[in-house]
C-alpha cells in the first residue's frame, strides 16, 4: 500500500463506506442516503442546496437521492413561506429511526478505527485531519470565486 496522503484518504473512505453499507444493508438504505440522513440530524428543514453543499454532492446527484429517499418515506418534501421553487427537506419518524441506526453503526466504525489510539493522539489526529479539511475547503472556495 502507498502511503501517501491522497491514496490512504481515499482507502479509507472506500472502507469505511463499504463497511457501513454492509452493515445498514438490513434498512435498505442506498449509497448517498446515510451522509444525507446524517446531515439532516442536525440541519432538519435545510434546503436542497444546503443539503448538496453540506454532503459535497451535486445537485443532479441529490435529486436521485432525495427521491428515492421519499418513496422510502424517510423524508418530506415542504416548501415553506409558499416559495415553490425551493423545497425543505424534513425527516419523518423512520426517517428519525434510520438515524438511530447509522449513527450506531459510524460510532462502532469510529471506534474500530481509532481501536489501540490513545486518546490525546486521537485529539490530535482530528485537529489536524479538520485544519488539513479547513485548508481544502478555503482553497476550493476561493476557486468557485
Amino acid at each position: 500500500m502507498e502511503e501517501s496522503f491522497h491514496y490512504l484518504s481515499m482507502a479509507n473512505q472506500m472502507l469505511i463506506q463499504k463497511k457501513l453499507m454492509e452493515n445498514v444493508k438490513s434498512t435498505g438504505l442506498t449509497l448517498g442516503q446515510p451522509k444525507v440522513l446524517d446531515y439532516l440530524k442536525h440541519h432538519d428543514g435545510a434546503n436542497q442546496k444546503e443539503i448538496a453543499a453540506g454532503c459535497h454532492i451535486e445537485a443532479g446527484s441529490l435529486t436521485s437521492i432525495l427521491n428515492r429517499m421519499e418513496e422510502k418515506n424517510l423524508i418530506k418534501r415542504k416548501t415553506l413561506n409558499g416559495n415553490r421553487r425551493s423545497y425543505h427537506i424534513f425527516l419523518t419518524d423512520q426517517g428519525k429511526e434510520s438515524i438511530k441506526i447509522i449513527s450506531d453503526e459510524f460510532k462502532k466504525i469510529e471506534e474500530q478505527a481509532f481501536d489501540g489510539i490513545a486518546e490525546a493522539d486521537r485529539e490530535a489526529f482530528m485537529k489536524m485531519f479538520t485544519q488539513i479539511y479547513n485548508n481544502l475547503k478555503r482553497k476550493e472556495e476561493k476557486n468557485i470565486e
